[in-house]
């Protein structure tokens, strides 16, 4: 339920305090108690994704500004973070848990201006700053133009603007950005992304360019091992393993099911994208990364899955599983998906039964431990599904909560384009008419604290979608309901003259009965109670015989009176 809350609840002021005593208590849960344990157990996946979202609710809210009257709650955060930090080793071999505790690190770094102490094993550069765009002077947070105009994207989406495709393609033009070390805009912008290319197809080719680039590019420099200077990208699977999250979320609640389809399956339609991915089918060459959909990430991911593989190929490979798993379990019941589920189905049980690398097995396992199924869920699909099975797997609300907050903090203007960046650092109408060369000579400088009319603005200054949806299906609601009471009305009064017909009906054909009996028992055909008429008399009369009277005459005897 707390999970569940954290994914649907709005950004409001008042739940900060909320949110810094569940920050606490989990933090606290996952240093003393989970630290002692020398095994995993269930609870830790669901404190740590608890705790991910949580710290990315307090993240949103440093960027308003909202967290200055905090100090104290940030204060007493910092000594369970510092020992979050010292036991990274017992995460390593679970990437969703290593993900989310990460991201729960790397945002405290910016909201409470404190480096990870040097040596842990989430801090792999000593004594740099891992974020470059985090202004000491000002203290505030540089938003990166990758963020930015992910976000325009997704305004754009939202307000059907007819310049998504300008948007879109200035956008690409800050791919490399995706590739830089402060890995958090990448995530936020990976998010919001993800959020627009669940109603947009266009969003979606977007996100699926931007990774397989990113891929290409992490690949090509570990490749590079002879090389004097090469970039780090340890912390380069954290972008991969969150993606691979984000395709599964627009697989299961994409507006349309060709947007559903194509995040499975890709834009590719060559034949062996489609057939040659389950992992008994490797192929003994290694597969070139055509696309970024589930079905080319795992071909290309068990091609290259190896004992000493890079981390990313093998905690990629991870995520696909595990995530395929959750969606499995997620479209039990489903019957309009039943054939997405059942080659979902078909790659797990394979992915079992053929794969040999104990950490992708791992996977399976972890899905199993978390939604707390005393069987294995991938060969119970004769099994009934109980109905008060309620179990969040995916947040399915947080990110368009994300995405609406943030365009309401870079463009305040609620019913401006989004493509108009406040005056005061960048015009973006100017920066959108010059050249790519021009443009990448440029920085933006997006700092809230140099905005104060931005940072002092509301978190929700007008309604929002949802309040704006919730009152027009009120309307349609109560106009229909209103067209439903009249229907039943007629009905209503259909029926009862109907029953009213149905028992004059059965009297009389009662009456009939009794009068039929009547006749037949008494051979009168009167009602009863009822005299018969004059002409029945008369005949009646005359069909009976008179009776005899016989007339007795007294005899009288004459007698003589005298004279």
């Amino acid at each position: 339920m707390l999970y569940a809350s954290l994914d649907h609840a709005s950004f409001d002021n008042d739940h900060l305090p909320a949110l810094f005593f569940v920050a606490e208590s989990v933090l606290y849960r996952l240093c003393c108690d989970a630290v002692l344990k020398t095994y995993l157990y269930s609870v830790e996946i669901k404190l740590a994704k608890i705790a991910y979202l949580v710290f990315l609710r307090l993240f949103i809210f440093f960027l308003h500004g909202h967290l200055e009257n905090f100090k104290q709650h940030l204060l007493r955060l910092q000594p369970y973070l510092y020992a979050l930090s010292s036991s990274g080793e017992s995460y390593q071999k679970y990437p969703n848990i290593f993900s989310n505790v990460q991201f729960i690190l790397e945002t405290s770094e910016i909201i409470c201006k404190r480096e990870l102490p040097s040596g842990s094993a989430f801090s792999p550069v000593e004594n740099k700053k891992r974020c470059e765009n985090v202004d000491s002077d000002m203290g505030g947070y540089e938003v990166n133009h990758l963020l930015w105009h992910c976000v325009a994207a997704w305004s754009c989406v939202q307000n059907n603007s007819p310049r998504l495709n300008n948007v879109l393609e200035h956008l690409i033009f800050h791919k490399t950005q995706l590739q830089k070390k402060c890995w958090l805009d990448s995530v936020l912008a990976l998010l919001v992304l993800g959020e627009a290319a669940k109603l947009n197809k266009a969003c979606l080719k977007t996100l699926m360019d931007l990774m397989r680039d990113f891929l290409s590019s992490v690949m090509s420099v570990q490749n590079q091992a002879e090389s004097c200077k090469v970039d780090d990208f340890s912390w380069a699977w954290n972008v991969v393993y969150i993606y691979t999250t984000i395709l599964a979320e627009i697989c299961l609640y994409a507006a349309t099911s060709d947007l559903r389809k194509t995040a499975f399956i890709g834009f590719c339609k060559c034949k062996s994208s489609q057939t040659s991915i389950l992992p008994m089918d490797k192929l003994e060459e290694q597969s070139e990364l055509r696309e970024t959909s589930v079905l080319s990430l795992l071909e290309y991911f068990s091609s290259k899955i190896s004992d000493n593989c890079d981390q990313v190929v093998w905690t990629g490979y991870y995520g696909l599983i595990y995530n395929l798993a959750k969606m499995s379990w997620e479209l039990q019941g489903d019957e309009e998906q039943d054939g997405l589920r059942n080659i979902i189905w078909q790659m797990l049980q394979k992915t079992k039964d053929y794969e040999k690398d104990a950490r992708i097995q791992h996977a399976i396992n972890m899905v199993q431990a978390e939604l707390n199924v005393p069987t294995d869920p991938f060969t119970r699909y004769n099994a009934k599904i109980s109905s008060n099975v309620e179990e969040e797997v995916f947040a399915k609300y947080i990110g368009w909560r994300i995405s609406n907050t943030l365009a309401k903090l870079f463009f305040p203007p609620i019913d401006a384009l989004p493509l108009k960046k406040p005056s005061i650092k960048w015009d973006q109408r100017k920066h959108l008419n010059k050249k790519p060369e021009s443009m990448k000579k440029r920085v933006l400088h997006f700092t809230v604290r140099e905005h104060p009319s931005v940072s002092e603005l509301p978190m929700f200054p007008y309604p929002d979608f949802f309040t704006k949806a919730d009152k027009e299906l009120a309307k349609i609601i109560d106009h229909h309901w209103q067209e439903e009471l009249k229907i039943r009305q007629k009905e209503d009064a259909i029926n009862k003259a109907k029953e009213l017909k149905d028992r004059k009906l059965a009297e009389k054909s009662r009456f009939q009965e009794v009068m039929k009996k009547r006749e037949e028992k008494l051979h009168k055909q009167t009602r009863l109670y009822e005299l018969p008429h004059r002409t029945e008399v008369i005949l009646l009369e005359k069909k009976m015989p008179l009776p005899k009277i016989e007339v007795h005459v007294p005899k009288f005897i004459a007698q003589k009176t005298p004279r």
